[in-house]
């Protein structure tokens, strides 16, 4: 039987493979952009499989609007996309307020507003997966992208507690962590070229010019080959809570994690320390 996705995201990138590769197969989609023109392709080859809506997920009264529009239309939903999103750069000095809340406003509450959403559905249909986009950047840091992070970090907190709220429904969820795809002309995006980028402060020019010299060197992911492990994900009956896509993250995740392992063991005499021994009676 064929699967109705909602997917954000969706005029280039992952977002627009993960839609072509659930269209291709005779699944139906929803597909949000913030410019509908860029879907009219999709509209011409998958016809009524496909319905453009034109969003931005920081609006959260069109976000409801989308999600019940796209309900209203296929008769129900089984498959969520929190795809959308963006990279801000910039050191955390640099960064403004402003800066610093559109990233979480796009990045994280735009994905609670899809989520909140789209839930009541999933719950009374008891059936459903929410697949959110993470990425590397969620599970480790790296200068110049604090903003980014923070938006990731929270995304990997908020869905692994969503993942122990609705598991009772029916409702399965997946953080995708991609490492670099080539989704701009065919290589793996620098994110110091093609992020949002801050006011720069000369103070942090050595350290941009270090990180300029290796960003975007990691091998590049094919965005059609994530799509594919996309459907076979959503197909799973057991599908797990967290997976890496691509390959050029994975030893640098390894070492954070034990060296972050290593810490914790390090310093657990001064962790108990900070425990105290507090009697019974004084608590």
């Amino acid at each position: 039987m064929s699967k109705v996705w909602f997917v954000t995201g969706s005029s280039r990138g992952l977002g627009r493979n993960f839609v072509e590769a659930a269209l291709s197969r005779g699944d139906k989609v929803a597909a949000t952009a913030r410019n509908t023109g860029s879907l009219d392709e999709l509209v011409s080859t998958y016809g009524d499989a496909v319905l453009p809506l034109e969003l931005d997920v920081a609006d959260k009264a069109a976000v409801f609007e989308g999600v019940k529009r796209a309900k209203e239309h296929f008769g129900h939903l089984d498959v969520i996309v929190n795809n959308a999103g963006y990279a801000q750069i910039g050191a955390v000095e640099e960064l403004t307020e402003r800066e610093l809340r559109d990233q979480l406003e796009t990045n994280l509450f735009g994905a609670v507003w899809v989520i909140q959403a789209a839930l009541p559905y999933l719950r009374e249909q008891r059936s459903g997966h929410i697949i959110q986009l993470s990425s590397a950047a969620g599970v480790i840091a790296m200068p110049l992208g604090g903003a980014y992070h923070a938006s990731k970090w929270a995304l990997e907190g908020l869905n692994e507690a969503l993942a122990g709220e609705v598991a009772d429904f029916g409702v399965k969820v997946t953080i995708i962590e991609p490492g670099g795809f080539a989704t701009r002309s065919g290589k793996n995006p620098d994110p110091l070229a093609n992020g949002h980028m801050a006011q720069t402060d000369p103070a942090y020019d050595g350290l941009r010019r270090r990180l300029g010299a290796v960003a975007g060197k990691q091998p590049a992911g094919d965005p059609a080959a994530a799509a594919q492990a996309l459907l076979k994900l959503v197909d799973s009956d057991n599908p797990p809570l967290r997976v890496l896509f691509g390959q050029g993250f994975y030893p640098m995740i390894q070492q954070v994690y034990a060296d972050r392992l290593k810490t914790w063991a390090d310093w657990q005499d001064l962790s108990a320390e900070a425990h105290g021994n507090l009697d019974q009676e004084d608590r």
